[in-house]
Protein backbone atom coordinates (compact mmCIF):
# COMPACT_ATOMS: atom_id res chain seq x y z
CA UNK A 1 0.00 0.00 0.00
CA UNK A 2 1.15 3.51 -0.75
CA UNK A 3 -0.89 6.67 -0.20
CA UNK A 4 -0.14 10.38 -0.04
CA UNK A 5 0.03 13.62 -2.01
CA UNK A 6 2.43 14.87 -4.65
CA UNK A 7 2.31 18.43 -5.96
CA UNK A 8 4.32 20.56 -8.32
CA UNK A 9 5.43 18.95 -11.59
CA UNK A 10 3.44 15.86 -10.57
CA UNK A 11 0.14 16.79 -8.95
CA UNK A 12 -1.74 13.73 -7.71
CA UNK A 13 -3.33 12.09 -4.69
CA UNK A 14 -1.85 8.61 -4.54
CA UNK A 15 -3.91 5.73 -3.22
CA UNK A 16 -2.30 2.53 -4.43
CA UNK A 17 -3.74 -0.56 -2.70
CA UNK A 18 -1.69 -3.76 -2.69
CA UNK A 19 -3.35 -5.07 -5.85
CA UNK A 20 -2.64 -1.82 -7.76
CA UNK A 21 0.98 -1.59 -6.72
CA UNK A 22 4.28 -3.22 -7.43
CA UNK A 23 6.69 -3.27 -4.48
CA UNK A 24 10.32 -4.38 -4.60
CA UNK A 25 13.26 -4.01 -2.26
CA UNK A 26 17.00 -4.30 -2.31
CA UNK A 27 19.83 -3.80 0.17
CA UNK A 28 21.72 -0.53 -0.21
CA UNK A 29 25.42 -0.60 -1.19
CA UNK A 30 27.70 -2.07 1.48
CA UNK A 31 24.57 -3.52 3.17
CA UNK A 32 23.77 -0.12 4.71
CA UNK A 33 20.00 -0.21 5.10
CA UNK A 34 17.37 -0.90 2.49
CA UNK A 35 15.66 0.57 -0.55
CA UNK A 36 11.91 0.15 -1.03
CA UNK A 37 10.58 0.70 -4.56
CA UNK A 38 6.87 1.27 -5.16
CA UNK A 39 5.38 1.71 -8.62
CA UNK A 40 1.88 2.24 -9.91
CA UNK A 41 -0.27 3.89 -12.54
CA UNK A 42 -1.12 7.60 -12.55
CA UNK A 43 -3.34 8.31 -15.51
CA UNK A 44 -1.47 7.10 -18.59
CA UNK A 45 1.94 7.13 -16.86
CA UNK A 46 3.67 4.81 -14.44
CA UNK A 47 5.44 6.36 -11.44
CA UNK A 48 8.13 4.74 -9.34
CA UNK A 49 8.90 6.00 -5.84
CA UNK A 50 12.09 4.77 -4.19
CA UNK A 51 12.63 5.31 -0.47
CA UNK A 52 16.21 4.64 0.67
CA UNK A 53 16.68 4.11 4.41
CA UNK A 54 20.45 3.82 5.06
CA UNK A 55 20.17 3.37 8.85
CA UNK A 56 17.23 0.93 8.91
CA UNK A 57 18.04 -2.62 9.97
CA UNK A 58 15.78 -5.67 9.77
CA UNK A 59 13.30 -5.54 12.66
CA UNK A 60 14.12 -1.94 13.68
CA UNK A 61 11.35 0.58 14.31
CA UNK A 62 11.29 4.19 15.44
CA UNK A 63 10.94 7.78 14.33
CA UNK A 64 13.18 9.98 12.23
CA UNK A 65 15.16 7.58 10.00
CA UNK A 66 17.02 9.76 7.47
CA UNK A 67 15.75 8.99 3.97
CA UNK A 68 16.59 9.68 0.35
CA UNK A 69 13.63 9.73 -2.01
CA UNK A 70 13.58 9.43 -5.79
CA UNK A 71 10.50 9.68 -8.01
CA UNK A 72 10.68 8.66 -11.65
CA UNK A 73 8.15 8.93 -14.42
CA UNK A 74 8.99 5.64 -16.11
CA UNK A 75 10.01 5.70 -19.78
CA UNK A 76 10.13 9.53 -19.81
CA UNK A 77 13.62 10.38 -18.53
CA UNK A 78 12.11 12.52 -15.71
CA UNK A 79 13.69 12.03 -12.28
CA UNK A 80 13.10 13.95 -9.04
CA UNK A 81 15.26 13.36 -5.97
CA UNK A 82 16.23 14.65 -2.55
CA UNK A 83 19.52 16.56 -2.52
CA UNK A 84 20.82 14.90 0.66
CA UNK A 85 19.83 13.01 3.81
CA UNK A 86 18.57 16.01 5.80
CA UNK A 87 15.49 16.73 3.64
CA UNK A 88 13.27 13.67 4.32
CA UNK A 89 12.80 11.23 7.15
CA UNK A 90 10.74 8.11 7.74
CA UNK A 91 8.89 6.99 10.86
CA UNK A 92 8.79 3.16 10.88
CA UNK A 93 5.89 1.76 12.92
CA UNK A 94 6.22 -1.91 11.93
CA UNK A 95 9.19 -3.98 10.74
CA UNK A 96 8.43 -7.64 11.37
CA UNK A 97 9.17 -10.94 9.63
CA UNK A 98 6.73 -12.18 7.01
CA UNK A 99 5.93 -15.83 7.67
CA UNK A 100 5.52 -16.90 4.03
CA UNK A 101 8.61 -15.15 2.63
CA UNK A 102 12.05 -16.22 3.83
CA UNK A 103 14.04 -13.17 4.89
CA UNK A 104 11.17 -10.79 4.16
CA UNK A 105 10.01 -8.11 6.61
CA UNK A 106 6.75 -6.18 6.46
CA UNK A 107 7.77 -2.53 6.79
CA UNK A 108 5.02 0.01 7.54
CA UNK A 109 5.79 3.69 7.89
CA UNK A 110 5.30 7.28 6.85
CA UNK A 111 7.63 9.63 5.03
CA UNK A 112 7.88 13.39 5.56
CA UNK A 113 9.98 15.94 3.67
CA UNK A 114 10.79 19.54 4.60
CA UNK A 115 11.68 20.54 1.07
CA UNK A 116 10.87 19.62 -2.52
CA UNK A 117 12.53 16.95 -4.63
CA UNK A 118 14.31 18.73 -7.46
CA UNK A 119 14.28 17.48 -11.04
CA UNK A 120 17.63 15.88 -11.91
CA UNK A 121 17.72 17.06 -15.53
CA UNK A 122 15.46 20.12 -15.36
CA UNK A 123 14.23 22.92 -13.11
CA UNK A 124 10.88 21.49 -11.92
CA UNK A 125 10.18 20.03 -8.49
CA UNK A 126 7.80 17.71 -6.65
CA UNK A 127 6.60 18.19 -3.07
CA UNK A 128 5.83 15.00 -1.13
CA UNK A 129 3.20 15.23 1.60
CA UNK A 130 1.85 12.66 4.02
CA UNK A 131 3.27 9.59 2.25
CA UNK A 132 2.25 6.36 3.99
CA UNK A 133 3.46 2.95 2.87
CA UNK A 134 3.55 -0.74 3.58
CA UNK A 135 5.88 -3.11 1.73
CA UNK A 136 8.00 -6.21 2.07
CA UNK A 137 11.73 -5.59 2.47
CA UNK A 138 14.53 -8.11 2.18
CA UNK A 139 18.01 -7.31 3.47
CA UNK A 140 19.48 -10.43 1.83
CA UNK A 141 21.18 -10.08 -1.55
CA UNK A 142 19.30 -11.98 -4.26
Amino acid sequence: MLAGSLSGAIDVELDWPDDGLRCESMPRPDSEGIRLRFSGEVGTERLAIIIALPALDAGATGDGFDSNVTITVEDSGRFFSTPNLDTCWTDVATNEPVSDQAGGFNVVGSLSCVGPLGEINGDAFVDVRDLRFSGVASWSKQ
